[in-house]
């Protein structure tokens, strides 16, 4: 069976829109992307950040701690478990404004006010 050229440039047009759509899904952003436009990401179902725990505080399975990227650093509030000081961690969640999260729970004092994401998921590496 022999391919004419038009019949490859076809397949390979539809192989590289499958593998755009595929890994657009798995986008991670950054936090200085996030502080930038937080109205951008506010509004959005999910938002996937890799980075490292700077400062961790727990209370009965909930809590907070800071993540840094290398770009910037957010709290990240959960509400099932907190890495330790110092992992490798991988999240899931929204990012929301402070006062929309204060009503659900009381937050540390050094969160203070701006941007937190809630997590979804939280995986250390």
């Amino acid at each position: 069976m022999t391919c004419t050229r038009s019949t490859r440039r076809t397949g390979v047009l539809l192989l590289l829109g499958a593998l755009a759509l595929s890994t657009a899904g798995c986008a991670h952003t950054t936090i200085s992307r996030i502080l930038a436009e937080p109205q951008k990401y506010t509004r959005q179902n999910d938002v996937h950040l890799t980075g490292d725990v700077t400062e961790s505080m727990s209370l009965l399975g909930k809590g907070a701690y800071k993540l840094d990227d290398g770009t910037g650093t957010i709290w990240v509030i959960s509400q099932h478990g907190v890495p330790r000081r110092g992992a490798r961690v991988k999240v899931t969640g929204k990012i929301r404004d402070v006062v929309d999260v204060s009503t659900v729970m009381r937050l540390p004092a050094q969160i203070g006010s701006g941007l937190v994401m809630t997590d979804a998921t939280h995986r250390a590496k």
